[in-house]
């Protein structure tokens, strides 16, 4: 009769041992039990970048990366994009249902309640260099939010908390919207209440001297989709970074400013501005076989192709490549699109890159879709972070009340010298 257990056999000592399976997982103090001797600290798992290690349950996303699935509390993300807002999304995430047309109002008017940051934010972003990294100075203003709000860390009250996590979604715009008016020595635009999220943060950053800044709505409602697609991706490196941090119990700001941190890298954050500078390089729609000889040949990397997890089509960036289409008949097409289409079309038909399940991902298509929108390259991560923080918070506050997390603390495998002493 099979058991749900994992039989380990210590061929040291001969010693078998036997670990309960729940849920797929081994909890990974039960290895500490495997000693040779009283006095081994018994086994622990070295996992660099825990590419398979699980430090948390959650609720909130599921990926299945062999299969292509992405689903935000259960719900299809193809379904969602086709058939909700960002902000009905965001409560999906952070409350665990889409809300109904009276709780989204409610929902709709807290976030806008709490949208406007302290004035002195823009004395902070003032007192950077126009040369400052952007991502820098976001990370700077998330963080100084713990200081004009230090109620933050009162953590034990549930009302307390849930208004400056809704106070992180209702202000990101704001502060991303406030570095770019910086850089571009454009003054800053107060964000207004009544308005969508995306709208406002649309108006925020492009606003010139029209009585009424209208944007196109097909360019809001793909940047909406996008913030949609970029809501949350389960335990990526700044939802990490935000647990991480958030372990340790300072309030929320403290640790977006961190999950902000981890976002900056173009490794993460940076991968569609990476895409573009590919295809600029790349510079014309007959140099792309020249480019995949290249990439074959181990010369030079294919951006945007291939991703961690999904060994299959990334379904975001089914979406986006939709989008691109809508976005390109307002906007007009964009040169970079020809040589991106005709990258992708070759890359998948060639089984050099199918057998290594490289297909495009998110970062593929949105770089070219915030460009042609007029974000600058340098945007891109920033406007990442403003679609991230809702997963962010939503993160956080499962955290907070899971009862089985402590302080993050990862062992190591310490490979140094051994004893030395000093010499008399």
């Amino acid at each position: 009769m099979s058991r749900n257990s994992l039989s380990i056999l210590d061929n040291r000592t001969g010693q078998e041992y036997e670990v309960e399976i729940t849920d797929g997982s081994i909890r990974a103090l039960e290895l500490r039990q495997i000693k040779t001797s009283p006095d081994d600290f018994g086994l622990i798992t070295y996992d660099p970048g825990f590419s398979n290690t699980a430090s948390c349950r959650s609720k909130i996303t599921f990926i299945d990366g062999g299969k292509g699935i992405l689903r935000y509390r259960g719900y299809p993300i193809e379904q969602l994009a086709e058939n909700t807002s960002f902000l009905e999304v965001a409560h999906l995430i952070f409350e665990g249902e889409l809300p109904d047309p009276g709780q989204l109002k409610v929902w709709e008017t807290a976030i806008g309640e709490l949208c406007l940051p302290p004035e002195g934010i823009k004395r902070i972003i003032s007192g950077f260099h126009h040369d400052s990294l952007p991502m820098a100075m976001l990370m700077s203003c998330v963080a100084a939010l713990s200081g004009f709000y230090p109620e933050g860390l009162n953590l034990t009250d549930a009302a307390v908390r849930r208004r400056q996590l809704l106070r992180l979604i209702g202000q990101v715009p704001a502060l991303a919207a406030y570095v770019y008016r910086f850089k571009k020595d454009l003054p800053f635009v107060t964000p207004r209440r009544d308005l969508p999220y995306t709208r406002n943060f649309l108006r925020m950053v492009f606003h010139a001297s029209e009585a009424d800044y209208q944007p196109n709505p097909v360019l809001e409602k793909a940047l909406d989709v996008l913030f949609l697609l970029h809501a949350d991706h389960e335990q990526n490196c700044s939802a990490n970074a935000m647990r991480s941090v958030g372990s340790s119990r300072p309030d929320p700001y403290l640790a977006a400013s961190a999950a902000v941190g981890a976002l900056a890298g173009p490794l993460h954050g940076g991968a569609n501005e990476a895409v573009l500078r590919m295809l600029d390089g790349i510079g014309s729609k007959d140099r792309v076989a020249a480019h995949i000889r290249r990439v074959k040949g181990g010369e030079v990397r294919l951006m945007g192709f291939g991703h961690r997890v999904y060994k299959n089509y990334d379904p975001r960036a089914k979406i986006i490549k939709r989008l691109a289409d809508e976005v390109f008949q307002v906007t007009g097409t964009n040169p970079l699109l020809d040589i991106a289409l005709e990258l992708e079309k070759i890359a998948l038909e060639d089984d050099y890159f199918v057998s290594r399940k490289l297909y495009p991902n998110v970062d593929f298509y949105s770089g070219l879709i915030y460009q042609a929108m007029g974000f600058p390259s340098w945007m891109f991560p920033i406007l990442f972070a403003v679609a991230r923080m809702s997963g962010w918070v939503s993160q956080w506050e499962e955290l907070v009340g899971d009862k089985e997390q402590r302080i993050a603390r990862p062992r190591q495998v310490y490979d140094g010298p051994a004893r030395r002493d000093l010499e008399s």
